[in-house]
């Protein structure tokens, strides 16, 4: 329980970043965050406190009795936007290709992933977005300093620059509470209504 999932908002209830019970509560009781309910009333640590628990509910225990776990908090300070920057990193290329082979489909253990240039840097591919994929160790052994099409292999889907950043979504993804979904349809509105570049 302690260690589930909670949506942190920033001051303007864009949704920033999720992070566990624990933490939401350490949070809380510092004074930096605010819970939020259903009916998008906010309550310091004391007033959440006090809330009625009711049987059924989500709830740990403590010396003064059953306090209700939060799944959306507020941070009252806090008013800064998520990064529209995508950092370039092993870590969201895996994301963007959700920790799954390129070539293969294979899902495999992160240990056992790597990165690999469609083109090769020895036949002057770069290192971006367009020309990184994940791949397994098998897949990149197998195609080494050759393009795809030279080692007759074929991308499951072409590389791309993402517009969000992979682990936000995975972390929006992986878990979502009911709490959750009127704070989610901003991102997704955030998302269609972003003024593209011509």
């Amino acid at each position: 329980m302690l260690n589930s999932s909670v949506l942190v908002l920033n001051r303007s209830y864009l949704p920033i970043h999720v992070t566990s019970v624990r933490r939401a509560f350490a949070l809380l009781y510092q004074g930096i965050a605010r819970a939020v309910d259903a009916q998008y009333q906010t309550f310091d640590f004391e007033g959440w406190s006090q809330l009625a628990v009711a049987r059924d509910a989500e709830a740990i225990g403590t010396s003064s009795g059953r306090i209700r776990v939060p799944r959306v908090i507020v941070l009252v300070a806090f008013d800064r936007l998520p990064k529209r920057h995508v950092r370039f990193s092993r870590i969201n290329l895996m994301a963007r290709d959700g920790f799954q082979c390129q070539y293969c489909s294979r899902k495999p253990s992160r240990a056992e992933l790597n990165l690999d240039h469609v083109v090769p840097r020895a036949l002057g591919g770069r290192s971006t977005w367009l020309n990184v994929v994940t791949s397994c160790v098998d897949c990149n052994r197998k195609k080494g300093g050759r393009t795809p099409r030279q080692a007759g292999m074929k991308l499951l889907s072409q590389p791309k620059r993402p517009r969000w950043t992979p682990l936000m979504n995975l972390m929006l993804s992986s878990v979502r509470y009911e709490e959750w979904k009127p704070f989610l349809s901003v991102v997704d509105a955030s998302y269609w209504n972003v003024e593209l570049a011509e």
